[in-house]
């Protein structure tokens, strides 16, 4: 049997059937739809739990493994709530942006003056998380419509004064039922509000690897 890549997220099995004769083998195309995928609800649903965790916003620097790394538990900023959704589904986003940067690094915001990717950091940083979606297709139409928005979304805002927030469409919606709740940290902890359109929406990402 010989696994080999092809592509980034293709891979092609060669399969030897030894007792024919002559010898002969067959392929299996493995794509990414052979397996059951990440799907927005799964993802809303991991974003849901989030909230059952106590932690406090802090915005500091933290050294952390790699992969696989996280700051304490009860503390966290802005991209931390999405970096930990997607774990919860065996998602690593801090590896995957990190891979993706050493790649393309002049592609990625220079807001910070660095001249090399940091694992400890960069998936931590809303417009690096903006920048590595858009690498993925992965982003959408920014509308004013609360029925674009499906659970699972990825959306990010503008609050003013250069800074950037992030956070992730629920599937819950807010007690009129005109618009879905959002799962973010903006200072007070992983909470679900009602905030889709409070502020500036600037981007807007359905990342379903």
């Amino acid at each position: 049997m010989e696994l080999q890549t092809k592509g980034k997220f293709t891979f092609l099995l060669k399969v030897y059937v030894k007792n024919l004769e002559p010898l002969s083998f067959f392929f299996l195309l493995i794509t990414p739809g052979t397996f059951a995928q990440i799907s927005g609800s799964r993802l809303a649903h991991a974003a849901t739990t989030l909230a059952q965790d106590a932690v406090e916003y802090d915005p500091a620097y933290f050294s952390i493994d790699y992969p696989n790394g996280d700051v304490p538990a009860h503390k966290g900023r802005l991209p931390d709530v999405i970096i930990r959704t997607y774990r919860k589904l065996g998602i690593d986003l801090q590896v995957l942006v990190h891979e993706d940067m050493k790649g393309h690094f002049g592609s990625y915001p220079k807001n910070w003056g660095l001249k090399r990717p940091d694992s400890n950091i960069d998936h931590r940083r809303v417009p690096n998380l903006m920048r590595f979606f858009e690498g993925q297709s992965a982003d959408l139409k920014i509308s004013e419509k609360a029925e674009d928005y499906q659970p699972g979304d990825i959306v990010c805002w503008d609050l003013g004064g250069g800074i950037l927030h992030i956070g992730i469409v629920l599937a819950e919606n807010n007690r009129a039922g005109t618009r879905p709740l959002i799962m973010h940290n903006i200072g007070s902890g992983q909470v679900k509000e009602d905030r889709l359109f409070d502020f500036k929406l600037i981007g807007h990402y359905r990342y379903l690897p």
